[in-house]
């Protein structure tokens, strides 16, 4: 190849060295300037829910980060997908954070053929939760641990009517998991889908639903102390600090190993110029980093992991994808 070398003027390499160089010297200049104008942080359910209280619980202090607000912008429908395809439609400038995780970004798009973006449309740009999950029901659910539910589960759906569960939206991971559960144990039950945790949680108030698996904060530890929700199991390895008193579903025999958590992270549209996704990575993990943003999540039950670098991240989302994509063909899940 030395020889294609050769044969190239040396206008030809002063001309590419320019251009190096008025490349490098544009995206030091774009790194300076970002953020200029307010940036919007886009939540793909209704106020009142696990992703709101997240939101709301940094906003404030990534803007002192980054030197102009952050506007929370709560846009629920569709297991997220409204809120994602906003953030795709949106220039990509760095301007429009997505506040999401897998769910939305990978499962949606697998079980809802609405959605037509893909998980690789996005890029993580920090992580800021890990979420332990927990099986509420309402209040008179005659069962208190993963047994009880399977045998009651049963029963109702020998009676022709099958026990409900709820979810965020079709192709969402509590989607994912209900009928998980389902195909595991082989009996019957009905998925009803919601815009949010915060409507679905009313439902289950009311009793209009039965069970919902989800990410939960300090309001649903409170309703199940107060007898207005029951918990009758967690679905991480062990139990959880705030549910001390319930069971794992690990523990039960008809769902040994059925053992889940979610996370949460910042992300931008894939094509977003380089030196704004260092700009909002750098402040992301300071937001991460700062004491009182970890008080404050870590009193709502979730898990604040170290800030992790660009390349971890990447790999990261690259394995989630593959893990969730994996799951939803084993179980033929098919766009509806």
């Amino acid at each position: 190849m030395n020889w294609l070398l050769k044969a190239r003027p040396v206008s030809t390499f002063l001309s590419a060295s320019v251009f190096a160089g008025a490349l490098l010297a544009g995206g030091s200049a774009l790194a300076q300037s970002f953020p200029s104008k307010p940036v919007s942080l886009v939540v793909p359910y209704p106020a009142g829910g696990v992703s709101d209280v997240i939101a709301r619980s940094l906003n404030n202090t990534l803007a002192k980060h980054l030197g102009q607000p952050v506007l929370v912008e709560n846009l629920g429908g569709a297991g997220g997908g409204i809120a994602a395809q906003k953030v795709l439609n949106a220039p990509a400038d760095g301007y429009m954070i997505f506040q999401g995780s897998p769910n939305e970004l990978v499962l949606s798009p697998l079980t809802n053929a609405a959605i037509k973006y893909k998980a690789e449309d996005f890029r993580l740009v920090q992580m800021i939760t890990i979420n332990p999950l927990v099986m509420l029901a309402r209040k008179d659910l005659p069962a208190s641990n993963g047994d009880e539910l399977m045998a009651y589960a049963r029963k109702t759906a020998a009676e022709g009517k099958p026990m409900t569960y709820a979810s965020v939206g079709p192709g969402s991971l509590y989607h994912l998991l209900g009928a998980h559960m389902s195909q595991l144990t082989g009996v019957p039950m009905t998925h009803v889908p919601y815009k949010g945790g915060a409507p679905a949680t009313q439902d289950l108030l009311a009793g209009q639903v039965d069970i919902f698996m989800t990410p939960y904060s300090k309001s649903q530890v409170a309703m199940v102390e107060e007898g207005k929700l029951k918990a009758p199991a967690v679905l991480s390895a062990e139990r959880q600090d705030m549910f001390s008193k319930v069971p794992t579903l690990n523990e039960s025999k008809a769902l040994k190993g059925f053992v889940f958590e979610t996370w949460a992270g910042f992300f931008v549209r894939k094509n977003t110029p380089e030196p704004v996704v260092q700009a909002l990575h750098k402040a992301l993990s300071e937001v991460a980093n700062d004491p009182a943003v970890r008080a404050a999540l870590e009193a709502q039950a979730m898990i604040v992991p170290r800030p992790l670098g660009l390349s971890d991240l990447d790999k990261l989302y690259a394995d989630n994808t593959a893990r969730y994509r994996a799951i939803a063909r084993d179980m033929h899940l098919q766009p509806q």
